[in-house]
């Protein structure tokens, strides 16, 4: 059998094995390939294990990213009753898919904690997360659907919001209009005020945890720093958490006596990136960021955009007032405040948003990043230790030989038994710390024994 024939073949099993694919749609496959070639079916034939990856894929009996995967090789593609059928990229968390219920069809996006994350206090943040969203149903809200574990691999299924985020938004089009802004911040402020009457404080409101369909429609997502009022067991508690060019400095000075308008000053600092396509103290490390949120007040919005009037200025300045007490109480009075500048219409056209997901991958460095959002990194650090620290780069590469021609996409978390039955053997380090596991404990029972000989020799002595 020639090379081309056994990846051929190679190719059918995994697919079949997959069960995303049955017989009869590859034998389909198989005769429509053959046919635009201007054969006969009836005659064996060989197809390239790629071209047939791409019919099954214009057939739609697969996706792009699961024509790739099982291209690989890879035949498990779901998550207990979910089958993955695309990346969508890298959340707070953990990685983030694109997934349908096998049984409801619902599409969804499938947040998972990374095998090298699953800690005790990892997984506890990562329930508390599952918890929080839970509680919560508002329309400008990304709601939570579902949770699991298949194998150790930890899941939260939450709803699929097909477009883009804010800060993707500003970074691919400029600064949006005042309208534009209005009505994304009004939404998210209606969001955030039910969460807050839910005793909830996000503490990472920030342009990327902002959603925005094609539609217009806004929803504050990402609930993995929330926190409930007067929660004693909130694990970070006395820690700085949040994303250094929006917190406010309460959360830098006093982290465990934060409120709700602690969330208002981030959205503020959201909507001053929003109409001026900078962030409130662009430049410098984590730390210099939060002595200037401290110490120091923004450029005024009309250096960057002329169309924001005064009214609209005192409205981002109320927000993001240095005292608490003196910053607009609750979220419900920003959205109110927000109206007369907001419209009923869509704040964006859908060619400006395409169907992107949220989570993509970062873009490659541009010469204006360092002027616009450079660390929108979450910080979580001592009170004592506002230390620098290095931006994480998610680049990838482009990969010639896949079905969709986009970046490389990792494929979906195996549990440790997964692996095992996936390859035949465990990952490297994981059964590095298998056999030391047992090799000091063959050395502890060992010199156990020697020392209950020797002590046993002695009394008998």
């Amino acid at each position: 059998m020639s090379t081309r024939q056994s990846k051929q073949s190679k190719f059918r099993d995994t697919a079949l094995a997959s069960e995303l694919v049955t017989e009869d749609q590859l034998r389909q496959a198989l005769v429509k390939i053959v046919q635009a070639k201007g054969g006969d079916p009836r005659v064996s034939t060989e197809v390239n294990e790629k071209k047939l990856a791409q019919k099954l894929v214009e057939m739609r009996v697969i996706s792009a990213y699961q024509a790739d995967q099982l291209l690989t090789g890879r035949t498990k593609l779901n998550l207990g009753p979910y089958i993955i059928t695309d990346w969508i990229g890298q959340g707070g968390m953990g990685q983030v898919f694109k997934a349908v219920h096998q049984m409801l069809g619902r599409e969804s996006a499938v947040k998972v904690l990374p095998l090298h994350k699953t800690t005790p206090e990892a997984i506890e943040n990562f329930r508390r997360e599952i918890r929080a969203q839970a509680q919560l149903d508002h329309h400008n809200l990304v709601r939570a659907f579902d949770a699991g574990e298949d194998g150790n691999v930890h899941y939260l299924v939450v709803e699929y919001v097909p477009g883009t985020d804010l800060r993707r938004l500003v970074r691919s089009k400029g600064k949006l209009t005042v309208q534009q802004a209005s009505n994304i911040i009004k939404q998210s402020a209606e969001g955030l005020s039910h969460a807050h009457d839910c005793d909830l404080i996000h503490r990472d409101i920030k342009p990327g945890n902002i959603l925005v369909t094609p539609d217009g429609v806004a929803k504050l997502s990402d609930l993995g720093l929330a926190y409930y009022l007067n929660d004693a067991s909130d694990p970070r508690a006395g820690k700085i958490v949040g994303t250094a060019d929006y917190l406010s400095p309460e959360q830098i000075r006093t982290p465990t006596q934060i409120t709700s308008t602690s969330d208002i000053y981030s959205l503020g600092c959201t909507l001053y990136y929003a109409v001026t396509g900078k962030v409130p103290f662009p430049g410098g490390t984590p730390k210099s960021k939060a002595r200037r949120h401290l110490e120091e007040t923004p450029w005024h919005p009309r250096r960057f955009n002329e169309e924001v009037s005064d009214d609209f200025v005192d409205l981002i300045g109320d927000m993001m007032e240095k005292d608490p007490k003196e910053r607009i109480q609750t979220a419900a009075e920003v959205a109110e405040r927000l109206a007369p500048w907001a419209s009923d219409d869509s704040p964006l056209f859908r060619e400006d948003l395409g169907d992107r997901p949220r989570w993509t991958p970062a873009p490659f460095e541009s010469p204006d990043a360092q002027d616009t959002d450079p660390n929108d990194e979450v910080t979580e650090m001592a009170l004592n230790d506002i230390s620098d620290t290095s931006q994480s780069s998610l680049h990838a590469t482009i990969n010639d030989s896949s079905i969709s021609g986009q970046r490389n996409k990792p494929p979906p978390p195996l549990s440790t038994i997964g692996q095992y039955k996936a390859v035949g053997h465990l990952d490297d380090k994981l059964s590095f710390s298998i056999t030391a596991l047992l090799l000091t404990s063959l050395i502890s029972i060992s010199v156990g024994i020697l020392i209950g000989f020797i002590l046993g020799f002695v009394i008998a002595g």
